[in-house]
């Protein structure tokens, strides 16, 4: 399935994970660290925290990121960074890879789209694999 695919069928959770890939191409670490690191784009740490002794100003909002790749799977990850929200509706986390036309707020650029593509999802959860 290609990230067009993805976002058209959406995904399928099964418990507390969605064990299926979003796309036909492996994730990539390298750019999901990018993405993770990025104060732009992925804005991780605003609330999380890390093993990033380069970066100077990380969250404390929610827990740290040191150790994810031991305590999840790839699966549960998945859906962590795809749509938090599922598993508890009153996270703060945004859901990455969901569509949410009904928020207020949403500057044009962005609103009919997904914070992170499938190819994203994917990259930063296997980024977060490699933290164990």
């Amino acid at each position: 399935m290609n990230a067009l695919a993805a976002m058209a069928l959406g995904f399928v959770v099964a418990g507390d994970a969605v064990p299926q890939p979003l796309t036909d191409t492996p994730g990539d670490a390298v750019r999901g660290r990018a993405i993770v690191l990025n104060r732009q784009q992925g804005l991780c740490l605003l609330c999380h925290s890390g093993p990033f002794p380069e970066e100077r100003a990380q969250g404390n909002l929610a827990g740290s990121l040191a150790g994810v790749g031991s305590r999840y799977s790839a699966a549960q990850l998945r859906l962590r960074v795809a749509d938090a929200q599922r598993l508890n509706p009153d996270s703060l986390m945004p859901r990455f890879f969901i569509v949410n036309d009904n928020l207020p707020r949403v500057a044009p650029a962005w609103q009919g789209k997904p914070v992170l593509d499938a190819q994203q999802v994917e990259d930063v959860v296997a980024f977060l694999q490699t933290l164990k």
